[in-house]
C-alpha cells in the first residue's frame, strides 16, 4: 500500500515537472515578432541596401541577451541554414520590450545583424530561434504566396499569438524595429477637443485648480500658526501656574520677544550664505629648516670603532 502511494506521488511530481517545462518553453522572453521576405523599397540596412529581415522581440520586463543564440531558416526539407549570433557585441543585449532586426542578406561579414542565409520568395519559410543550448525558443512559418513585395508577416501586437499581413493598407503598415501596433489617437483627448475646441474650459479648470491650491495653503498656514501660538501660551501658563488669560497676556507669556525673532532671522540670513567669507582653496606649505635631524644625530652612531683583523 505504501509503495502504491509512493508511486502515485512520484507520477504526480513528474507530471508537474513536465507541465512546468512546457509552460517555460511557451513563455520564453525572446520571440520572432515580424518577418519581411521581399524587400524592394522598404526599410534599408546600414549599407543602404534592401534585404529581407527578421525582427526579434523581448517581451519580458528584464533584459535578454541574443549572443550565442541561433537563427535557423528552412524553405525545403533538409536545407536548414543556421546562423550563430556572435558574442561580444553590446547591441545583442535587448532591453525590456525592445526589438532587434536581423538582415537576411547572406552577408554575415557585414556585421552581427547580417545573417548567412536569404529568405525564399517563392516557398514557405520556416524560421526558428534557438538559445545557446539549441533549445527552441520560438518558431514561425511564413506561407508562400501570402506576401507581396514590401509586405511583412507579423504578430498583430508585440508578443501576441495571432499573426497578420502588414503593408497592404494604411492602417496596417510595416513596423521594423518598433511596436507592431501603435496607438495614433487618444479617445479621451479627441472627446475633450470635441467639447472644448478653443480650450476655454481647460484654461478655467487649470486656473481653478491653481487658485484653489493657493487658498488651501493660505488657510492651512494661517490656522496652523494660530494653533502653535495657542499651544505655546498654554504651556507657558502651566509652567508659571497662571490660569487667567488676561494676566498671561499682560505678562507676554508664550510670545517670542523681538530679540529671539531677530536672532532667528539673522541665523537664517547667514545660513543662506550671504555673509559668509569666501575661503581660498590654495594650500601654502612653507619649508622649515632645522639644524637637528634624527638621521644625522650622533647618538644613533656606533660608540666604538670596530677592530679590524
Amino acid at each position: 500500500m505504501n509503495r502504491h502511494k509512493i508511486g502515485i506521488f512520484l507520477a504526480l511530481l513528474l507530471l508537474v515537472g513536465f507541465s512546468s517545462c512546457k509552460e517555460q518553453n511557451n513563455t520564453s522572453k525572446l520571440l520572432i515578432n515580424e518577418v519581411l521576405v521581399d524587400n524592394e523599397s522598404n526599410f534599408q540596412d546600414d549599407y543602404g541596401l534592401h534585404s529581407g529581415w527578421i525582427e526579434i522581440f523581448n517581451r519580458a520586463y528584464s533584459s535578454a541577451d541574443l549572443a550565442g543564440c541561433y537563427l535557423k531558416v528552412s524553405s525545403q526539407p533538409g536545407d536548414t541554414a543556421s546562423y550563430f549570433i556572435p558574442k561580444g557585441d553590446v547591441l545583442t543585449l535587448l532591453k525590456p520590450r525592445q526589438h532587434a532586426l536581423f538582415w537576411a542578406d547572406g552577408a554575415p561579414r557585414k556585421g552581427t545583424f547580417h545573417t548567412n542565409f536569404i529568405l525564399s520568395k517563392t516557398q514557405d519559410n520556416w524560421i526558428g530561434l534557438y538559445d545557446s543550448g539549441k533549445k527552441l525558443l520560438d518558431q514561425v512559418i511564413v506561407p508562400a504566396g501570402s506576401l507581396q513585395a514590401d509586405q511583412s508577416y507579423a504578430r498583430v501586437s508585440d508578443g501576441t499569438a495571432e499573426w497578420e499581413v502588414k503593408g497592404g493598407s494604411a492602417d496596417k503598415y510595416v513596423t521594423p524595429s518598433t511596436n507592431n501596433q501603435t496607438i495614433e489617437s487618444n479617445p479621451k483627448m479627441d472627446k475633450f477637443e470635441q467639447h472644448d475646441p478653443v480650450g476655454i474650459g481647460m484654461a478655467i479648470s487649470a486656473m481653478s485648480v491653481v487658485f484653489l491650491g493657493l487658498i488651501l495653503l493660505y488657510v492651512c498656514f494661517k490656522y496652523v500658526g494660530k494653533l502653535a501660538i495657542r499651544l505655546r501660551k498654554r504651556n507657558a501658563m502651566q509652567v508659571h501656574n497662571i490660569t487667567d488669560k488676561q494676566e498671561a497676556k499682560e505678562k507676554g507669556l508664550g510670545e517670542a520677544p523681538g530679540e529671539v525673532i531677530a536672532a532667528i532671522s539673522m541665523a537664517l540670513h547667514e545660513h543662506q550664505g550671504a555673509d559668509h567669507d569666501v575661503e581660498e582653496t590654495i594650500l601654502t606649505i612653507s619649508r622649515v629648516k632645522r639644524s637637528y635631524s634624527p638621521w644625522s644625530s650622533k647618538i644613533y652612531t656606533l660608540r666604538e670603532t670596530p677592530h679590524k683583523k
